[in-house]
């Protein structure tokens, strides 16, 4: 046998051997870290919480959620943004500091929602509820109006931070009815729900899975809804829509993202991982009792164009309630 011949037996040989070794160390085979950039209790850990269970089942490792709150969720962004690209790092998205920062401050922040990350999948969609404090003078959404233009910037309203979607709501709404509140912005979701219940703020904008609990207890009441229709769980509710205000509209979104340049095999694997959760009998009840909109057909082939409709909404949206930073 010539030296070509052993040379290139010895190759193939080595290549061959290697295509196991491959295989067991293709991703993932270690625990992923799935960031939420709010704190624990809000809308996000928890829907974050109920899908990590099964997405570890898919994925085959343990999906271990982590929470980074601050400045409207920039903190944790700008942390998955700056992570290594490997797939162990990932980012629970939404429309704050996605679609709405980025519209609000211009230029102002470290991370680009297009550049810096890759968009693997969309999550969710829900409007945001109206609630107040028991002891508030008002009961429904137009007598909450009605009292604001009596008293205007006497009323505190709570939400997760600066350029969340709740926080935008309660802009859209001053600008719509022509009101003027005081906007208290939370780093803690709970924090801003135990101060609600007090009475040191008196209305809330945030979605029903963080008030259920409270407003069936009768700790807190519900004036309206930021959609265009009534929530199944509260057909008592009148949206902004009904109450003449159809500027107020607003919704949040949320999603999956892990740093730009991750391996498109990793970002498939996510996806399907994050696909099957959406499915999943638990999560699907947990979406559908909480009027939550999933969007298990938002996958790695739309989401960028997903992103990008959101986020020109939200700027517009923005202009037009001129917030924008200058």
């Amino acid at each position: 046998m010539s030296k070509y011949a052993v040379t290139m037996l010895g190759i193939a040989t080595s290549l061959t051997m290697a295509v196991p070794a491959f295989a067991q160390t293709a991703y993932p085979t270690r625990p992923i870290t799935w960031v939420v950039p709010f704190a624990a209790g809000g809308v996000t850990d928890t829907v974050a919480r109920k899908m990590a269970g099964p997405m570890s089942k898919v994925l085959g490792q343990t999906v271990v959620v982590e929470n980074k709150p601050g400045a409207g969720g920039v903190v944790g962004t700008e942390a998955v943004a700056s992570a290594k690209n490997d797939g162990y790092t990932v980012l629970y998205t939404s429309s704050g500091p996605m679609s709405i920062l980025p519209a609000l401050q211009a230029g102002k922040l470290s991370y680009d929602p297009v550049k810096s990350f890759t968009h693997v999948q969309g999550l969710s969609v829900a409007n945001q509820m109206i609630v107040a404090t028991p002891s508030a003078p008002f009961s429904t959404l137009p007598e909450l109006i009605a009292y604001a233009k009596e008293n205007p910037n006497q009323i505190n309203y709570g939400s997760p931070g600066v350029g969340t979607a709740q926080h935008l709501a309660g802009e859209l709404l001053q600008s719509a009815a022509g009101i003027k509140m005081t906007h208290i912005p939370y780093k803690a979701g709970s924090n801003q729900m135990v101060d609600l219940m007090s009475g040191v703020i008196q209305v809330s904008f945030e979605y029903s899975s963080v008030v259920a609990p409270y407003v069936s207890g009768g700790k807190m009441k519900v004036l309206g809804t930021t959609g265009s229709k009534r929530a199944s769980a509260y057909p008592n509710a009148v949206t902004v829509v009904e109450a003449g205000h159809p500027g107020a509209e607003n919704a949040g979104w949320s999603g999956i993202a892990v740093p730009a340049g991750t391996p498109s095999e990793v970002v498939e694997k996510i996806a399907a991982a994050a696909q099957a959760a959406l499915k999943d009998p638990a999560v699907a009840e947990y979406f559908e009792s909480n009027a939550i909109l999933p969007l298990p057909e938002v996958g790695p082939a739309q989401i960028n164009e997903f992103v990008a409709s959101e986020s020109a909404k939200f700027k517009a949206v923005v202009e037009r309630a001129g917030l924008a930073v200058k």
